[in-house]
Order: C-alpha cells, then structure tokens, then sequence
C-alpha cells in the first residue's frame, strides 16, 4: 500500500503546487490557498482510497472542503483506510509576495497514524538524523545550540538554527545569539524548514520556537521518514483551545511529545511540491503548454526518499517549449 500511496499523493500536491503557483506575486493570500485546496481535494478523490482528513483546513463549519473528519478518495469496497493530514499551501504570504519556500504538503497513513492536533500551537524542536537523541527541549536554547554542534563535530558558531521571526521568540533568538549560533529568521514556512535540517547540504541543523500544532503533526511524518526528530509541547493561547485540546486527550502542557507520538504509524508517506523557488524544491515553472514541478516524496516501511521531478503536458498538440 504504502509505495502506491506514495506514487499517488505526490500527484495531489503536485496539483495544488500548480493551481496555487498562478497566484505567485498577486497579494491574494485567500485566492492561492482557495487555488490550493481545490486542487488538492479534486486529485485525491481521485485516488484510490478510503481517506479520510485528520488535519486539514478546520472544522466542518469552518472550512469548504479538505475539512477535519472529511471522507476523501473514491471509497469503494476493499480499498485501504487511510488518515490523511494536510497543509494546502505552507506559506500564502509566501506565495502572495512572490517570496521563497512555499509548498504544498500532506502526510497519510493507516488509521490512526497520525495523532488528531487541535488547532494551536506546539513549541518545537526539530533536528536531523545525525543530532537524534542528543537534544531535549526541557534544556535551555544554550544547551541544545551545544549538543547539535557536539554531535556533528562542529564548532558552536557553525551551526544554524532557523526560528520565525515573531514577537514571541525575541527571547530565544537573543539567548541563541549569546550562545554563539546562525540564526536563520523566516517570516513563514516552518514545516519545510524543519524538513531541511534533516536533508544533508541545505545548511541548517535546527528549528527551534512556536509554530502552528497541525504541520508538527505533518513534520513529524517526514523527520519520521528521515530519520529525524521532533520534540513537542502543546502552547495553548486561551481557555477555548485549551478545553478543546482536553477534549482530545491532550491537556498537559508539560507533556513532551517525541516523533512517534506524533506520527505513530507504519506505513507513513510524506509529499510535498515546491510552489515558490526554495531551500530544498523548486518552484512551479510554466512553458507553453504545460508546467515542470519539483517534489519531494517519501515512505517509511520501505524506506524510500524521492525527488519526483515532472513535466505536465497541460495541451499534447502542441510540442512542450522546455529541456527535459
């Protein structure tokens, strides 16, 4: 199943890439994820599958479509049962501002291999295979900056630590900077940061600070795949989110969620497509007739990384204007 899936769900988000591409630069956050989750919600139910979402654009009422609990795929009889998270398009601003690093992403597996995130945020602590098991993210900033560079073998001032650059992490980048490390400030994007520091050459070693609790979910797929890790604590922004969180059995805010907790399944596929140009795809490239997408695709049983590079052929009568 898992090798099928995979093949599958890069054609998904290699659909939503495309349709959201076509805003890049136009200032219309709402239309490139409107572009995104469309596309992406037709090609899977193309697919053939019992999926359903797990995490994906909000609640029933909240979102049109590619909403939690959403039964997606043709769903004949015999098919697979499949949990599906989903992140449409990681970066609208990105897209909207012609900026770097947006992609399209979704994470599958049998049911019940994807923890059911409420939608707030999680503190992280992502590092590559090499720096597994060496950080905890009970320690301070300092300590961890020193184990990454500890177990690579490097000098503290090599490393580099990627951390959005919100109000709520001038704290740690200033304790990140005393301690001696890069610093790589994002304005959008970290999922596909935390997958760069688990890709040898993109020249990142971590990500560290508060993101959003649904794409831990999905990261934990793919440093799953890599094996990389992610330690996680949920940080929850009012009484609401917190009752909702208890609601789904998780309340403690002290708790440390590993990889497996977050992405305990087996047969784990990871997809993402580049939307804009960045640090680990490339971005959508049109030509006369058709499009070149960059993806990245990857399955945790048979142990398989892919870059899925491909030309669609949007009209066959006439000869595609591009190098293959």
């Amino acid at each position: 199943m898992e090798t099928l899936l995979a093949l599958e769900m890069v054609r998904v988000t290699e659909a939503a890439a495309i349709a959201s591409a076509r805003y890049m630069g136009r200032g219309d956050q709402m239309g490139a994820d409107k572009a995104a989750t469309e596309a992406m919600r037709a090609t899977m139910d193309e697919v053939e599958m019992r999926g359903t979402i797990v995490i994906g654009e909000g609640e029933r009422d909240e979102a049109p479509m590619l909403w939690i609990g959403e039964p997606v795929g043709l769903r004949h009889e015999g098919m697979p049962d499949v949990d599906i998270a989903v992140d449409p398009l990681e970066g609208t601003n990105l897209v909207a501002h012609g900026q770097a690093n947006a992609i399209t992403v979704l994470a599958a597996s049998e049911r019940g291999g994807l923890v059911h995130a409420p939608d707030t945020y999680l503190e992280k602590l992502c590092v590559g295979p090499v720096v597994a098991g060496h950080v905890d993210i009970r320690a301070t900033p300092t300590e961890n900056v020193r184990a990454i560079a500890s177990a690579l073998g490097r000098r503290v001032s090599d490393i580099t630590v990627v951390i959005l650059e919100r109000p709520r992490h001038e704290a740690l980048i200033e304790e990140v900077r005393t301690a001696g490390a890069r610093i790589k400030l994002i304005s959008d994007g970290d999922l596909s940061a935390a997958i760069s520091c688990a890709v040898s050459g993109t020249g990142v070693h971590a990500v560290m600070g508060i993101g959003g609790a649904p794409e831990g979910v999905i990261t934990a797929a793919a440093l799953r795949c890599l094996g990389g890790e992610i330690q996680a604590r949920f940080k929850f922004r009012n009484d609401e989110e917190r009752a909702r969180a208890e609601r789904m059995g998780h309340a403690d805010e002290s708790r440390v969620y590993t990889t497996t907790d977050l992405a305990p399944g087996e047969s784990l596929v990871f997809s993402a497509t580049g939307v804009t140009e960045g640090d680990l795809l490339q971005g959508v490239r049109f030509f006369g007739g058709g499009a070149r997408t960059h993806s990245l695709v990857m399955a945790y049983q048979t142990k398989q990384v892919r870059f899925v590079d491909t030309v669609h052929m949007f009209d066959r009568d006439r000869p595609p204007s591009v190098r293959l």
